[in-house]
């Protein structure tokens, strides 16, 4: 893995812990309709991401 990948892969891992944290805030306190669905989704494309770059 090169160091743009690397960079990459951290970057997307961070904005992974921010989501994670949105979510379970959102689960905690549900204001808005579709934000838990649309955080969830989120969690999942970036896991997915998370996925690709460690197998590259």
């Amino acid at each position: 893995m090169d160091k743009k990948a690397k960079k990459k892969l951290q970057l997307v891992q961070q904005r992974l812990q921010l989501v994670r944290q949105q979510l379970s805030g959102a689960r905690k306190q549900p204001d808005e309709p579709g934000e838990v669905e649309r955080l969830e989704k989120e969690v999942e494309r970036l896991e997915a991401e998370v996925q690709k770059l460690r197998a590259s």
